[in-house]
Parts: structure tokens; C-alpha cells; sequence
């Protein structure tokens, strides 16, 4: 804008992005560590990264309940 160089902000890891799906979850976040991901976690990680959360979640209450009733 005016001359001066943007620094954009590093993509997050996979791991900051499940570390960050899991924690959210459970509804338990650190303000600092929130505001990190605010920035870092771009909102494709965060989609795919609460579709796999999910899709493990549910899996493993499946294989729960199949080896209690099974």
C-alpha cells in the first residue's frame, strides 16, 4: 500500500492443525495458542483437519461398541 513489504504469516504444520482440531473438540483452548492458530491455520486446514477428527472419532466409537456388544 504504501510501500512498505507484507510478511505473511507460515502455514501451519499438520500437527499444529490435529493438535488444534483435537483441543477444539473438547472445547479447552489457550488464549495464546488460539490467536497462533488464528493466523497460522488457514480455513482449508481447519475443514479438512475437523473432517478427519470426525471421521476418526466415529470410527472409534464404532470399534468400541462392535468389541462391547460383540
Amino acid at each position: 500500500m504504501n510501500g512498505e513489504p507484507t510478511i505473511e504469516p507460515k502455514k501451519a504444520s499438520v500437527i499444529r492443525v490435529a493438535k488444534a482440531v483435537f483441543w477444539s473438540f473438547f472445547g479447552v483452548r489457550k488464549g495464546r495458542e488460539h490467536d497462533t492458530d488464528a493466523v497460522t491455520i488457514t480455513p482449508l486446514q481447519a475443514i479438512i483437519g475437523g473432517l478427519i477428527g470426525t471421521a476418526l472419532f466415529v470410527l472409534t466409537l464404532l470399534l468400541i461398541v462392535r468389541q462391547i456388544t460383540g
